[in-house]
């Protein structure tokens, strides 16, 4: 297999690694600068050129972009899945992830932790903002910064209200975060690959300093995760779109809250602290997955005029609660259930058998108009949170069976 490696720094530690892993397993690797690339654009013949030449075949390519050339290497990285070639990751994952902002919205959706977080740019809102995390001390974050700049701590809200208006005058977006004292100067750091983590470590913070990144002279240690944080870290890289990540978690006195997803993690640090070799397995990921680059399911679903996907929530009242699948009627109507979610676990292709319970999330497949008569009207936010009450609830009910 012919694996590119996208990076401007190819003699640091984690490129050598992957390159390392790579030759060792019979791969030829290569590594290319991001930033040499042209993207050519003509009718049904998406192509890159490389120096100024053709670029030769590649099975598959692992992108280490930095944070200061997200917009074209995400755009090299979206020419590569138009031509069909598989990639570590996918534009999509890297440019929601790269956006602090972004990724916090997207996981304040799902039933993942994270910290109490605004953003403002109403200079009359920011004592209200600080508040409504609540209050000093605050965490202040650049939505630009990497490895722990741009992360201030303040303690009271005068200095904190000071910091983000001068922030703010010199352009600059930040995010006001609650600061979770019992995990001061700690957090987990996990790397997730696929749907599983296959390392994980500590890192604690040096003297006074809260910040806890390797680069600030941070101390680690490798630790096995609780379920609860292995699952968060899985399922916080799947929200974002990611296939390989670096998670890291704050532990609350609730457990994980989800800080940071990184789509490039390092691998010094981890591979150090753990003994584990993170680059073989990125390495077998991508050879074991290239035969599946990245695809559009929203162009292949809607194709046939008329027809979509949609989700389908079970509440009450429900015509399809307590009904199996087979039952339901959904199959007769030309409804296709692809998978149905149950509280934080989901089942693809699920049986016939299976009785559906308030809370079940049904991803389906076909027309739209026949969907749309089992999904309940658009309600206000207030009925919403009911909506999101109804889910928390099913997870306190009986595990989910084996599919």
């Amino acid at each position: 297999m012919k694996i590119a490696i996208l990076s401007r720094s190819p003699k640091s530690y984690s490129v050598a690694r992957l390159k390392r892993a790579a030759v060792d397993r019979g791969h030829k690797i290569k590594v290319l600068d991001t930033m040499k690339f042209a993207i050519s654009l003509e009718p049904r013949c998406p192509d890159l050129h490389y120096k100024g030449k053709p670029i030769s075949h590649y099975d598959a390519v692992i992108p280490r972009i930095g944070a200061s050339i997200t917009y074209y290497g995400t755009a090299v990285i979206r020419q590569f899945e138009q031509m069909g070639i598989f990639s570590a990751n996918s534009a999509l994952g890297i440019s929601h992830s790269r956006d602090k902002l972004r990724c916090f919205q997207m996981l304040s959706r799902h039933d993942v932790d994270i910290p109490s977080t605004e953003f403002v740019r109403d200079k009359e809102d920011v004592l209200r903002a600080i508040d409504r995390v609540g209050g000093a001390p605050v965490i202040i974050k650049l939505l630009e910064g990497t490895q722990g700049v741009g992360v201030i701590l303040a303690d009271n809200r005068k200095i904190a209200e000071a910091i983000i208006e001068t922030l703010q005058s010199a352009k600059q977006n930040v995010l006001i975060q609650k600061f979770v004292a019992e995990s001061k100067g700690k957090d987990v750091r996990a790397i997730v690959i696929g749907d599983r983590v296959v390392a994980a470590m500590r890192r604690t913070a040096q003297g006074q300093e809260f910040r806890s990144n390797v680069h600030r002279g941070g101390s680690t240690e490798a630790i096995t995760l609780e379920p609860a944080y292995e699952e968060a870290a899985v399922r916080a890289m799947q929200i974002m779109g990611l296939k390989v990540a670096g998670v890291d978690m704050l532990e609350g006195k609730d457990g994980p809250q989800i800080m940071e997803v990184n789509s490039s993690p390092g691998l010094e640090g981890i591979e150090g602290a753990t003994k584990i070799d993170v680059a073989g397995a990125i390495i077998d990921y991508v050879a074991e997955h290239a035969a599946f680059p990245e695809m559009d399911l929203r162009q292949r679903l809607t194709v046939s005029k008329g027809y979509g996907a949609a989700e389908i929530l079970i509440g009450r009242p429900s015509e399809l609660l307590g009904k199996t699948l087979e039952d339901s009627g959904l199959r007769d109507q030309d409804i296709t259930v692809l998978t149905l979610a149950r509280g934080d676990k989901v089942i693809s292709n699920p049986i016939s058998t299976r009785k559906l319970r308030v809370g079940d999330r049904l991803l389906c497949f076909g027309k739209l108009e026949t969907i749309k008569a089992f999904i309940p009207k658009r309600k206000r936010r207030r009925v919403r949170k009911l909506a999101n009450r109804v889910i928390q609830d099913a997870l306190s009910e009986q595990p989910l069976e084996n599919a």
